[in-house]
């Protein structure tokens, strides 16, 4: 056995000698198509994602590719052209097609074409509830689904998630500019907002192995008792897809090679085919699998009230968050200048090169009764939760 001495020795001539490597994928001078999305055959929207792949040392930045020729095509000769949006996001409403047929998808851009190979129908069975347990440090969400007629077997999840939260203040009143007003707290108010994310991981899940089609308590996310999402209301949606043997093969490879990454689609470490195919040149690789199925969803509800009572941490830096006192005139103590405007200094329209503080609350003369002196006041971030999301209530929100 090798004393501690020889084995520190051994560790730096280890580390002492090695010389970094950068495999080719790094430094690949080329970037390659990523597909993401699929045909939904029914009354909903198709959704199709375009971008470029990115090298390991680029952090794992967005390339949404542009300028795109999307469309949908079934063994039957139909074709359904697919609408450019923003970020290389390509969509058509309710398609509506024939659950008997195949469909394929078929994509021009940058002077290659792609295709993918035909696909048949899968559509998912319903999720039979979406649930959640309280551990010490957090909620464990899970999933429940089966198909009573064993076709289903492979699954996909993925998931939004939207939480109701509160700024660090109530702002009762605001500033046009150069006069502080009081604020409209029904059609005006900033303090609730909402705000909404989505999957970062790749969720996958099978009964093959059983000897029928049940998931039972499959995990689709953690959520720690200090996250933000929990201060208030909490709401996720869970989306799930059936798929067949070989896109689920797909999805399980692309999991080992990208969940330490980060998103599903950021940079690769290797190279994951799929059912897309360069036509143009075969050789070019693709990243994405085509999928055709109709996904069921599921809505679930957690409020604060019914969790331990934990100490969320809140997402802005609380720091900067502390009330100002701004009165309209100001001279320090013993000092010989003249008044400053302080509301006009730090609320109304200045030509400062910070931006004005929000006011909050009036401060009344301790003297002469409804006489305003000034307004308390905070930064922007701490009193205007639009900032950081929506007011806008979801309309499919529910209170308890």
């Amino acid at each position: 056995m090798k004393s501690w001495q020889e084995l520190i020795l051994g560790i730096l001539i280890f580390t002492g000698c090695r010389k970094a490597y950068n495999p080719p994928v790094i430094a690949a001078p080329d970037s390659y198509l990523v597909v993401e999305g699929y045909i939904d055959p029914g009354a909903d929207s198709t959704i199709i994602k375009l971008s470029r792949t990115v090298d390991l040392l680029n952090n794992g930045s967005k390339n949404p590719l542009t300028g795109a020729i999307v469309t949908v095509e079934s063994d039957q000769n139909n074709s359904y052209l697919l609408t450019e949006g923003v970020h290389g996001q390509y969509f058509s409403p309710g398609l509506n097609l024939d659950m008997t047929n195949k469909y394929r998808l078929r994509i021009k851009a940058a002077g290659k074409e792609y295709l993918s190979d035909f696909v048949g129908v899968l559509n998912s069975p319903p999720i039979d509830s979406v649930n959640y347990t309280i551990q010490n440090d957090g909620i464990n969400i899970f999933v429940n689904t089966h198909d009573p007629n064993n076709h289903a077997r492979y699954y996909r999840w993925d998931y939004i998630e939207t939480w109701r939260f509160h700024s660090a203040y109530d702002s009762f009143f605001k500033s046009n500019g150069d006069t502080v007003l009081y604020r409209d707290i029904i059609n005006d108010q900033i303090y609730t907002c909402w705000r909404s994310d989505t999957t970062k991981t790749i969720v996958i899940g099978t009964s093959a192995k059983l000897s029928k089609d049940v998931i039972a308590n499959d995990p689709i996310t953690f959520v720690p008792s200090t996250s933000y999402k929990l201060s208030t209301e909490y709401s996720i949606l869970v989306k799930q897809y059936a798929l067949t043997a070989n896109a689920y093969a797909f999805w399980e490879n692309l999991k080992k090679n990208t969940q330490q990454l980060g998103s599903i689609f950021d940079a690769l470490p290797t190279q994951i085919n799929g059912n897309i195919h360069c036509v143009s040149n075969p050789s070019v690789p693709v990243v994405g699998y085509l999928s055709v199925g109709k996904p069921s969803t599921n809505r679930l509800f957690i409020f604060n009230r019914n969790l331990p009572s934990w100490v969320v941490v809140p997402d802005i830096d609380t720091a900067a968050c502390n009330f100002t006192g701004a009165l309209y005139n100001y001279i320090a103590p013993g000092s010989n200048k003249l008044p400053v405007n302080q509301v006009n200094e730090f609320i109304n329209y200045h030509k400062g090169a910070r931006n004005p503080l929000i006011p909050i609350d009036a401060i009344f003369s301790a003297k002469i009764s409804g006489l305003i002196l000034g307004y308390t006041a905070a930064e922007p971030i701490c009193v205007d939760c639009t900032l950081r999301g929506t007011r806008t209530q979801p309309s499919y929100w529910k209170y308890q």
